[in-house]
């Protein structure tokens, strides 16, 4: 059962990030960059938290799930070192996909030309 949900909640956020893009003129990076704020806002008002614990991983594979751990990383740094935690805290979390990110970039664009 967790996998079927899991499916249906990915499968729900793909369907209207598609829908958005498809019957609007929003751009995927518009798109991408709303819903960033969306799981930051979910998380603000602990309802992301809820998400996870009925779709389990589901939840935390969309690009929603970004925000959430921008957020709640912000928020556990907060408690801690105050307004300096802040940026310490969001970067903590999202370190390793970062800087993922960076590197295979980096990587791919040593071997592959871009199309002019």
């Amino acid at each position: 059962m967790n996998y079927v949900l899991s499916f249906l909640f990915c499968g729900f956020v793909c369907a209207v990030a598609q829908l958005i893009y498809e019957y609007t003129k929003l751009t995927p990076g518009h798109i991408t960059c709303s819903f960033v704020v969306l799981g930051a806002l979910l998380d603000l008002f602990h309802i992301y938290d809820r998400l996870i614990k009925i779709f389990h991983a589901g939840a935390m594979l969309p690009i929603t799930s970004f925000g959430h751990s921008l957020m709640h990383g912000a928020m556990a740094m907060t408690k801690e070192y105050g307004v300096f935690g802040l940026a310490m805290g969001m970067f903590d979390l999202t370190a390793a996909g970062i800087s993922s990110a960076i590197l295979f970039a980096f990587i791919i664009a040593l071997f592959f030309k871009p199309k002019s």
